[in-house]
């Protein structure tokens, strides 16, 4: 085996493994891409959906869910390198439905048992998911805040389907009325920074968030398949998506493909995980920030910006809490999850990236030089990776010898 590539032993080991959990019925489907310093091999696996008799196309269409926030960060650091958007600024002039926020005493306080945020929410606490907003580790209605957030139709606390009905600017008027969780800076809290950095985006880019990422990162990167909705002409590459059962694992249709929420363009782009995309279009936006933001010898994005988008940002009293869904050795950078400063990555897999709740994954490990992106069309039911991820990071790293 070449020190440089991978080993074509361990790629037929990967594809046996990998094949072994379709054929099980665990999923119809996936895509598997393992790269290492310019060798890039992509598995095809399965069909689209159970009885379909076509196999599985390389360009095939995922929902890639949490892997739309990577590409959110990406396009708010293209906002702060033209100077449209300052990370240490506050967010009121473009949000003032996030002016003078409230605070909850405690998470289980009623609503109205607040004080006043000690400042205002920035965008790198957008960035960062420390905004004082996010989900909550508890059981649906445990807590007030939870049952108001429902009420409202924000889909921000669990997962975003069905999609809210609400469009940008209503969904902001309702989230505006509710108080934060924390105090702004104090505590990582997962997915809502993300979805409230959309309507930022758009609002600062004075156009549709859909329009302004085809504009300045879709298109720039040859993403033609990457969007918040899937194209009529397209519907056929969609896959079809499943959710296990969470105790016998049975799985049913979570979201087919004629009548697929992704069918339709929807009343607010969530930009923390309604993207869908294929592997090899998602290959290009990594392939970017493995190069420090260059394409094709253009400058997408600052080497600074991609610096700061894959360091972590978190301090151990912010990350207090967060292990059940960041694991012991995973910081958070921008929209992504990064090492952890000053721990040792021991597990697999390392470096930065995410996973998505659809069944997706991502990572790419500098030290090494490995990068890997993995599509599925099997639901996550926890932050455990299940046993497919587990099985291709192994596989994976036994390619590079490690």
């Amino acid at each position: 085996m070449a020190t440089t590539g991978l080993s074509g032993e361990a790629l037929a080991g990967l594809r046996s493994v990998m094949a072994g959990h379709v054929e099980r019925g665990a999923m119809p489907g996936l895509v598997a891409l393992v790269a290492r310093h310019g060798t890039v091999h992509v598995e095809v696996i399965g069909t689209k959906a159970f009885g379909d008799a076509e196999p599985l196309a390389r360009d095939a269409i995922f929902r890639i869910a949490s892997l739309s926030k990577p590409i959110a960060a990406a396009a708010a650091m293209l906002l702060v390198d033209d100077g449209t958007l300052h990370l240490d600024g506050a967010v009121d002039d473009l949000l003032p439905e996030l002016a003078d926020r409230r605070v909850l005493r405690s998470l289980d306080a009623a609503l109205d048992d607040t004080v006043p945020a000690h400042r205002p929410i920035t965008l790198d606490d957008l960035l960062t998911f420390r905004m004082g907003f996010g989900t909550v580790l508890a059981a649906p209605g445990t807590y007030p805040i939870q049952r108001a957030e429902e009420e409202l139709g924000l889909m921000t606390l669990g997962p975003p389907w069905p999609p809210t009905p609400h469009g940008p600017g209503e969904w902001m008027r309702r989230f505006g009325t509710l108080p934060l969780m924390c105090q702004p800076g104090e505590r990582w809290l997962y997915n809502t920074g993300t979805q409230v950095l959309g309507i930022l985006l758009e609002r600062a880019a004075s156009k549709p968030l859909e329009a302004f990422l085809r504009e300045r990162i879709f298109e720039p990167l040859g993403m033609r398949s990457t969007g918040f909705s899937v194209a009529a002409g397209q519907l056929d590459r969609l896959t079809t998506a499943y959710s296990p059962d969470p105790a016998s694992g049975v799985l049913s249709v979570l979201d087919g493909v004629a009548d697929s929420y992704w069918s339709r363009t929807p009343a607010l782009p969530n930009a923390a995980g309604w993207l869908v995309s294929t592997v090899d279009d998602y290959w290009s936006f990594v392939q970017m920030l493995l190069e420090g933001g260059v394409v094709g010898g253009e400058r997408l994005i600052s080497e600074r910006s991609v610096e700061l988008m894959t360091t972590d940002h978190l301090t151990r009293e912010q990350r207090r809490g967060a292990g059940i869904i960041l694991g012991a050795e995973e910081g958070w950078g921008f929209g992504m999850a990064v090492p952890a400063s000053g721990v040792a990555q021991a597990g697999i897999p390392r470096g930065f990236g995410w996973n998505g709740g659809t069944g997706t994954s991502w990572r790419s490990d500098v030290e090494s030089g490995l990068t890997g992106i993995l599509l599925t069309q099997r639901e996550m039911t926890s932050p455990e990776p299940p046993e497919a991820f587990r099985d291709f990071w192994s596989c994976a790293y036994r390619a590079i010898g490690d």
